[in-house]
């Protein structure tokens, strides 16, 4: 490791962390290989509620438990579990999920866009995400953006398109500090061709990548940046769009 300006630079490519989820977990038989990584919480129980599932495993932090599902599906044992707001945490359930067993994984939420003409609901499969987060850093070398992975994106494109739903394959801007989402920011994202933002993609990619498993993401049209000023447009009560993606992800995690 060599001492940098910034200590974010500091990238270690030394493995032997002092923690590791191996320390405290070990590869559980029968996990499903396939996971599902769902922000919407009121989706996951209304899918629970229709096909026969099980607690396989849980996940506790401080005060939050992240029950992880083996769900069957179309003959199919899948996981699914809530996923976790930020990148320490996503960084978190990548990290135990794979030592568990899992080692495909597709996240699906919303995410704020960037250009005026994406309506709430529009699908877009992020190919690229901009680093602008901490968590990346500790996982792959510095780098401006990082690549999603070219398979898994191919796979996701097949599926919609099958289906005939409209979308897009972009780069995406991920941030930890939505309160520092500010005009001049968001004004160089969109010069650099970042359509939407989250606080996720860019960790999952590169933790993906430290742990030799396969990662993509469907990310959902939300709330809008594009404007002069921030449009909520009620994107968290559009549960209808929520199930939608959720169900939409089940399919492509049989393809994986």
């Amino acid at each position: 490791m060599q001492i940098q300006q910034f200590p974010i630079l500091e990238f270690d490519e030394d493995k032997n962390a002092f923690i590791r989820p191996s320390n405290t977990i070990q590869p559980v038989d029968g996990m499903p290989q396939r996971c599902i990584l769902c922000f919407f919480s009121e989706a996951i129980e209304k899918i629970i509620s229709e096909y026969h599932h099980k607690v396989f495993y849980n996940f506790l932090s401080e005060g939050i438990n992240y029950p992880f599902y083996e769900l069957d599906y179309k003959g199919e044992k899948i996981g699914l579990i809530q996923a976790a707001v930020g990148s320490p945490l996503a960084a978190g359930q990548i990290e135990e999920l794979s030592a568990l067993g899992c080692n495909k994984f597709i996240a699906c939420g919303m995410c704020g866009v960037l250009q005026k003409d994406l309506a709430v609901g529009h699908l877009i499969i992020p190919a690229a995400a901009v680093r602008d987060e901490g968590t990346s850093y500790h996982y792959v070398k510095p780098s401006r953006e990082i690549l999603a992975d070219e398979r898994i994106v191919k796979v996701i494109e097949n599926v919609l398109t099958e289906k005939n739903i409209p979308h897009i394959k972009a780069k995406t801007w991920t941030t930890d500090a939505f309160y520092r989402e500010t005009p001049a920011k968001i004004a160089q994202r969109k010069s650099e061709g970042c359509v939407t933002v989250e606080m996720e993609t860019s960790t999952y990619i590169a933790v993906s990548q430290y742990n030799n498993v396969e990662f993509g993401q469907i990310l959902c049209s939300g709330d809008s940046l594009a404007g002069e000023e921030w449009d909520k447009r009620e994107y968290n009560k559009r549960a209808d769009i929520r199930e939608f993606v959720l169900r939409l992800t089940l399919d492509v995690c049989l393809q994986l």
